[in-house]
């Protein structure tokens, strides 16, 4: 049981990770949720069914932690942080255009942010999860066909913004 974990944990561990950062915006989060994803799916590889791939059975997990996470937060508003919008970035920005590219940035995380929960999700898992639409479409227990649908309509809801 322990070598099965580990190969998931090299084969889906950065996936995972991915897919946290996507939700969360928030490096160190993603890092420490992913490990708990892991630590939870230890003690509960006996009760998986494979009714869905590792994967996606991982980031049900994820989401149910990110999900705890959440609440933890809203009876502990303290420890709330801002997302980090650094978080989403592919490469390195050169310094004359950080300013410009922090306030971009922040537009568009806005303007994601006030989309309805799935289309949200899937354009972020889409776009810095790097996923693919049949693993989206998995994920929500739904077709390849409809995460790619419900991509292009949240793009083209964002590009109307």
């Amino acid at each position: 049981m322990k070598k099965e974990i580990e190969e998931y944990y090299e084969k889906y561990g950065r996936k995972v990770y991915a897919y946290l950062l996507s939700i969360t915006h928030e490096p160190d989060i993603s890092q420490e949720l992913m490990q708990e994803t892991f630590c939870q799916a230890i003690k509960s590889l006996d009760r998986f069914e494979g009714k869905c791939s590792v994967f996606t059975w991982l980031c049900q997990i994820a989401k149910y932690l990110w999900q705890n996470e959440l609440k933890r937060r809203k009876y502990h508003p303290s420890t709330d942080k801002e997302p980090d919008p650094s978080a989403l970035d592919i490469g390195v920005i050169p310094p004359d255009k950080a300013a410009e590219s922090a306030n971009s940035k922040m537009f568009v995380l806005k303007q994601i942010h006030s989309l309805p929960e799935k289309e949200k999700e899937v354009i972020l898992l889409r776009a810095t999860g790097s996923m693919t639409f049949a693993e989206i479409g998995e994920l929500f227990g739904k077709t390849e066909s409809w995460a790619r649908v419900t991509f292009y309509r949240a793009k083209h809801k964002l590009k109307k913004e």
